[in-house]
């Protein structure tokens, strides 16, 4: 009986009273566990690396003590634009922000503060309130804000951004507690521009033309470029002009030039003694490239092209040096006399 009697009260002493809170739900329970570990185990309470248990599963067992645990809940936090996972054992949104030290005076939540969080977590978009400040149209604007983007903070600053106008930072950007944001007004416009492209040109041998002889055979016209230039005016200051299309209007002609090799004659008897500067003189002011008012007189000795090319001259006179000019006034001399230049031929002799 003696026997009996010490095993019972062995018995006794070895059996715990113990309160366990398992997420909030109490219960009272006799066990003989020796510490916190063996007592959840014998409860099936099974728990991770984010759970909570208090005491810790090491601490020994006293009748009276209480123990609690509390399970890690996933949340999906995206913080002023930055997105992490952490852990918390809260059961309500107001809870895991306090756990979190996150300031949550005048932010903006994705879900209410008294939500509660299931086991399986939840995704909770914090943003916090900044002070940004907006630069428009010569003013400047600070506003206190928890918007999502750059363009929002621009809209409750009570800005409107019209046609081409943008923005000195992206849009869709996250606003940061003290930034600067510039609205750049803008406008663009088309110019054409057109420049004259070079004529080449092409000297051609010819031995029918006296040396220092120069026809032109062909003219030479300039080609034509037209560019199509974007302009962009920002905050009124015109910017660089950018190309956006080039068009070859008209194509550059050769011009082609017939240059004499033929050799000059030495002189022309009977008419070398003359004084033809004199002539040249009152009938052109000694410019062999003169041409009267009505257009059919053109050299120092102001020819008609017939005349001009009756006495083998090619092109028009006024086209040709001064030495074949001279020469074939001679040669019409020989032949005429001093007929061809009524008013002025008297200055031959002086």
């Amino acid at each position: 009986m003696a026997f009996l009697a010490g095993g019972t009260s062995a018995f006794v002493a070895e059996d715990k009273a113990i309160e366990l809170s398992v997420d909030g739900h109490r219960r009272t329970l006799h066990t003989f566990a020796d510490d916190v570990g063996e007592l959840l185990a014998e409860e099936g309470v099974r728990v991770g690396a984010h759970d909570m248990v208090a005491p810790a599963p090491g601490k020994e067992l006293g009748s009276g003590d209480e123990v609690a645990v509390r399970y890690g809940r996933p949340v999906l936090l995206t913080l002023d634009g930055h997105r992490r996972q952490v852990w918390t054992t809260a059961h309500t949104v107001a809870g895991a922000l306090d756990q979190l030290g996150v300031r949550a005076e005048g932010a903006y939540l994705s879900a209410s503060r008294s939500r509660r969080i299931s086991r399986a977590g939840l995704a909770l978009d914090v943003r916090t309130e900044r002070a940004v400040t907006v630069m428009a149209d010569g003013r400047t604007r600070t506003v206190r804000t928890n918007a999502a983007t750059v363009r929002e903070v621009v809209e409750e600053a009570g800005i409107t951004l019209r046609g081409q106008d943008t923005l000195s930072v992206p849009g869709d950007s996250f606003p940061r507690d003290g930034q600067t944001v510039t609205v750049l007004r803008v406008t663009g416009r088309r110019e054409v521009h057109e420049e004259p492209i070079p004529f080449p040109a092409v000297r051609i041998a010819d031995p029918t033309l006296f040396q220092g002889t120069e026809v032109v055979t062909q003219p030479g016209r300039p080609g034509l470029r037209r560019t199509v230039y974007y302009v962009r005016t920002v905050n009124g200051v015109r910017q660089r002009p950018r190309p956006e299309s080039t068009e070859l209007v008209r194509p550059p002609r050769t011009q082609v030039v017939k240059a004499g090799t033929r050799p000059r004659p030495a002189s022309v008897r009977d008419a070398d003694h003359l004084d033809w500067h004199a002539l040249a003189v009152c009938e052109s002011g000694a410019r062999p490239d003169a041409v009267d008012p009505s257009g059919t007189y053109g050299g120092l000795y102001q020819f008609d092209t017939r005349t001009w090319h009756g006495l083998g001259g090619t092109g028009r006179p006024q086209d040709a040096s001064a030495e074949e000019q001279t020469y074939r006034a001679k040669k019409l001399y020989v032949r005429r006399g001093a007929s061809p230049w009524p008013h002025c031929g008297a200055r031959l002799r002086g």
